[in-house]
């Protein structure tokens, strides 16, 4: 028998212990790739949304990217340099390190307004020093992202 992982008690959500309480989880969520996409933000300690994008046409990695530089940003409007970020998302973890989305979606009329979105975000990026860690979600030990639409089949 496996024993189930320890869970925090000082949080609304069923977090493992290895879960930082005082932190935020991102994700985003695609009807088609590309279709429309929507992104949204929950705090792990009392479960609620921070904020929530979409939807737009675009895609899931291009959500994911935008939803930490969403949670970045309004972090550093907060003045809050400790809040850790959660994504579940490797390839936007990598883009916004490199301070760049690296996006193969078309540039067509249909995507233009998701295409000055991303630019901004770049902006912000290359403009910004951000201290707030950003660690990845581990779906295979911890189950789905507390940000997770819960839309998978």
């Amino acid at each position: 028998m496996i024993n189930p992982p320890d869970y925090r008690h000082d949080t609304v959500l069923p977090l493992p212990m290895e879960v930082t309480a005082d932190a935020w989880a991102v994700d985003a969520a695609c009807s088609g790739n590309p279709g429309p996409m929507e992104y949204q933000c929950i705090d792990l300690a009392t479960g609620a949304q921070v904020f929530h994008f979409g939807p737009l046409h675009g895609t899931n990695n291009i959500g994911e990217f935008l939803a930490i530089v969403h949670a970045l940003a309004l972090l550093d409007k907060m003045g809050n340099t400790t809040k850790t970020i959660y994504s579940d998302s490797y390839n936007a973890m990598l883009w916004v390190s490199k301070r760049q989305c690296k996006t193969k979606l078309e540039r067509t009329p249909q995507t233009e307004q998701l295409y000055q979105i991303v630019a901004r975000a770049e902006r912000w990026l290359q403009t910004h020093r951000y201290q707030n860690p950003i660690i990845k979600w581990d779906t295979k030990s911890w189950g789905e992202v507390p940000a997770d639409f819960g839309r998978k089949k």
